[in-house]
């Protein structure tokens, strides 16, 4: 072990003492100026749906044609429906002929299943004694299930659906395609109207006719050929008592809900057509309307980022 002399001791304070000395007498830093604090740009205000809709101009929203749409009229109020000859071409042109030969006029709701379909048609249509003639309209029709997706016009939707790998809307109705099989098809989702069949595929003609009133039945996709989705009127399929345990069949005729006539716009005079107007969904108010309901402010806590095709339709309002 080395020993250490006072000498050297000594020598190492008087060291650390002028070092501390120096340090003592060194100047201050000088201190760098507060830079001014940065503005932040306030926060782009989010527009709730009825702000963008109010906004949205006239050249955004479309007449009803005529010849695509059937006032049904219940004792409870009228139900507006809007036919889509793009997807089922045939069954449109087999339910205008039943419209125009006055063949739904006196049938009835016969069915009311819950959370899923409310059904009208001829109660008697399994009974060829007494089933009610379809006059001009055939008695069979091919299956219209799917269209070529190649050409279609359709307002992608870049959210995931586990139905389909691509969804949208063309003409204002959902639509689901499938770009490896190059097939598109109307979706059923609330308020979307079928054509009711048998077992056979081609079993449907229009005389039958169901609308959705429950949560999205997407299994029937492709297995049913869906003619078009009431524009107004749903709650009061919706709304009407549900039916018996036989898949929601009435089963006494009190129960029916009478059907008092059905006709094409086409057929009224003008001053008797409903004046009502849809959102076209090739809109920018479209658009913006979609993403204000993808990312929603306000009361809601969680922003979903997310938008279901079965989620949303495109409103309607009073023609101007």
């Amino acid at each position: 072990m080395k020993t250490v002399t006072l000498a050297a001791l000594l020598c190492a304070a008087q060291l650390l003492s002028s070092s501390a000395m120096a340090a003592a007498n060194k100047p201050a830093p000088k201190k760098a100026k507060p830079k001014p604090p940065v503005q932040q740009a306030a926060p782009a205000k989010t527009r709730s749906g009825a702000e963008i809709l109010a906004q949205s101009p006239d050249s955004h929203w479309r007449g009803l044609n005529p010849d695509n749409t059937l006032l049904m009229e219940l004792p409870s109020g009228p139900v507006l429906i809007e036919l889509a000859p793009r997807f089922a071409p045939r069954h449109v042109a087999n339910i205008r002929k039943l419209a125009h030969g006055g063949f739904f006029d006196g049938l009835a709701v016969v069915r009311v299943q819950d959370n899923f379909v409310a059904q009208w048609g001829d109660p008697n249509a399994d009974d060829l004694a007494l089933a009610k003639p379809l006059g001009a309209a055939a008695a069979k029709l091919p299956a219209e299930f799917a269209v070529p997706l190649k050409g279609l016009p359709i307002a992608r939707l870049p959210d995931l659906d586990g139905w389909a790998p691509l969804t949208g809307f063309v003409d204002g109705f959902p639509v689901a395609a499938n770009p490896k099989t190059g097939r598109a098809w109307l979706a059923h989702c609330y308020s979307m109207v079928g054509a009711g069949r048998s077992d056979a595929v081609d079993s449907s003609t229009g005389a039958e006719l169901y609308a959705v009133i429950g949560q999205a039945p997407r299994g029937l996709d492709l297995n049913i050929t869906l003619v078009g989705r009431v524009l107004k009127g749903i709650e009061l399929l919706a709304s009407l008592p549900r039916g018996g345990p036989n898949m929601g069949f009435y089963e006494n005729a009190e129960q029916r809900q009478p059907i008092q006539r059905v006709r094409l716009l086409s057929d009224m005079p003008a001053a008797e057509r409903p004046a009502l107007q849809v959102l076209r969904t090739d809109s920018e108010t479209w658009t913006a309307l979609l993403a204000s309901r993808r990312n929603r402010g306000g009361w809601f806590v969680h922003n979903p980022n997310h938008v279901d095709l079965c989620g949303v339709s495109p409103p309607t309002r009073p023609a101007k």
